[in-house]
């Protein structure tokens, strides 16, 4: 037999399996349909073939996730029963199920965002032509002509892809892969707002300068880890750190590596330089996207990564974990206080609640009883991520609506009076601040008391009494907003509040209905994260 026919028939190739990976199948493909939608369709047309196309996408990318997920606690038994599929690349177990579920809904709401036009005159949000100067003829040509960029349809569903494909990568390369997809979009996307045009484009070059870096930083930490480990799979990791014999400095140094890109992308100090510049600078459609979905995908993969592949390294990386999730909440809830401008308070509000799901990222892996179910810290950090994500892209979609004649008036002056301008959307602003503040009743207060009861737990009480402390400093300047709309009188003219299209209106109530129903409510998504169960390992 000839040696091409003793390969031919040692050869196999690799399956896929296709139901599994449905849901991602789903976003790629209207991700570049989307494109093709660019290229032929008719300019007039794409506005509405590009938004209809992206929320069909995300709502069948949804249908197909619950469908794998009823087939994976079918076959667990009532927990979920995780499989590798993509030989060996895409861990599809309950976690990533409640993750793409979480990031889906969110995406379906910030897609609604994203096609909002009313509050910009009858168009989109985003620059007309982003390749003309800010200032320039070109510019004002492009505004006057009404052109509206519908790209932003397809990159941000290749970002939910990449942010799908994140939490459950199995192995460091698909990881990195799906890093790269989640985060080259969102570069775009931050500079393309069609006002203040230099300080989107500046938030732009930050994050994509600032997100560069930690991309070497981690694919540094790959080589490393794969150095120790001889493979950058994670089980094949894991088995290497569990009976380690010497490297410790490869495996250490990667690791710390490797959190250095992670911490990045959940915006943790001193990672967190960007947060403030391209929260403030990116269209506020984008940055509502980006702080709700990313922090979830980019947590969700902190956790496999952690959990999974350096499980057996706990006691090496926890003080690492604590270290920063203290500076974390120290530099969010303090810098917060002297901010004058909403969208980079939110920012910095970002940051802090990155540090309260740090607290808990340490907390028991074992079932705790949290007072309102038995969870584990895995399943107080999901449950977080979403109240934390559903009360953002509300914050956010509010923003947009408290307008002056240069646009959204995000200074914190131009609130002022804002309750008697408008006391319905005051009453939801100070709802879903309230709710971020952690006060009882509200879907944060639930997230802290089960993220913090794990940590107890765990034995992480000093972290855990450092977070209550910063949760009362943070408190302040939500109350300080709260005080300035309703007691406090306007400042000129006053507040404007624009009325938006029924899309921005659709967000900004789920957004406020999911705040105060899992606060009342929560148990439904606590037994919908104890169904995910663990990690496959």
């Amino acid at each position: 037999m000839s040696s091409a026919a003793v390969l031919a028939a040692e050869f196999q190739a690799p399956s896929f399996e296709y139901s599994l990976l449905s849901p991602l199948l789903v976003i790629f493909g209207v991700a570049i349909t989307g494109v093709l939608v660019e290229a032929f369709a008719p300019r007039g047309s794409r506005y509405l073939l590009q938004a209809v196309l992206a929320v069909l996408g995300v709502v069948g990318a949804l249908v197909a996730t619950v469908i794998v997920g009823l087939n994976l606690v079918s076959r667990g038994g009532g927990t979920a029963h995780g499989s590798i599929a993509a030989e060996g690349a895409i861990a599809v177990d309950g976690p990533s199920i409640f993750i793409w579920g979480t990031v889906l809904v969110l995406s379906l709401v910030s897609v609604l965002l994203f096609a909002e036009r009313r509050l910009e005159g009858g168009v989109l949000s985003f620059a007309g032509q982003a390749a003309a100067l800010p200032g320039t003829e070109a510019e004002r040509e492009a505004s006057t002509r009404g052109l509206e960029h519908t790209e932003v349809f397809p990159l941000m569903m290749f970002a939910v892809g990449g942010m799908m494909l994140f939490p459950a990568s199995n192995d460091l390369l698909t990881m990195f892969v799906a890093l790269e997809v989640l985060s080259l979009p969102l570069y775009l996307l931050c500079g393309l707002a069609r006002r203040r045009r230099l300080l989107s484009q500046e938030a732009a070059l930050k994050y994509f300068m600032l997100g560069a870096f930690s991309s070497g930083f981690f694919i540094y930490g790959i080589a490393l880890v794969y150095g120790y480990a001889g493979s950058m799979n994670f089980a094949a990791i894991s088995a290497a750190v569990s009976g380690r014999a010497g490297g410790e400095g490869l495996l250490l140094g990667g690791i710390a590596l490797l959190a250095v890109g992670m911490m990045f992308k959940v915006g943790a100090a001193p990672f967190h330089a960007w947060t403030p510049d391209v929260y403030q600078g990116a269209p506020t459609a984008v940055t509502a996207f980006m702080a709700a979905c990313t922090k979830v995908a980019a947590f969700g993969a902190l956790l496999r990564l952690f959990y999974v592949a350096f499980g057996g390294a706990r006691w090496d990386w926890t003080p690492m974990v604590w270290v920063i999730a203290i500076l974390t909440m120290v530099v969010g809830s303090v810098l917060a206080l002297s901010q004058t401008d909403v969208k980079r308070m939110l920012a910095y509000s970002s940051i802090a609640h990155a540090g309260f799901l740090l607290t808990g990222f340490v907390g028991a892996q074992q079932v705790a009883d949290v007072g309102i179910g038995e969870i584990t810290s895995l399943q107080a950090v999901l449950f977080y991520l979403v109240t934390y994500g559903f009360t953002t892209v509300a914050a956010f979609a509010v923003v947009t609506v408290v307008r002056d004649a240069g646009g959204e008036a995000t200074h914190l002056s131009r609130w002022s009076g804002l309750g008697k301008e408008s006391p319905v959307v005051a009453g939801v602003f100070a709802v879903l601040l309230l709710g971020m503040a952690g006060i009882p009743l509200t879907s944060g207060f639930t997230g802290k008391w089960a993220v913090f009861t794990t940590a107890l737990a765990g034995g992480a009480w000093p972290l855990v009494v450092t977070a209550v402390l910063f949760s009362v400093v943070a408190a302040f300047f939500y109350v300080r907003v709260i005080v300035l709309m309703y007691f406090s009188d306007p400042v000129g003219e006053g507040p404007t509040v624009a009325t938006p299209s029924i899309l921005t209106t659709i967000v900004i109530a789920v957004g406020f209905a999911a705040t105060l129903a899992l606060g009342v409510v929560p148990g439904p998504v606590l037994d919908l994260a104890a169904a995910a169960g663990e990690f496959i390992r």
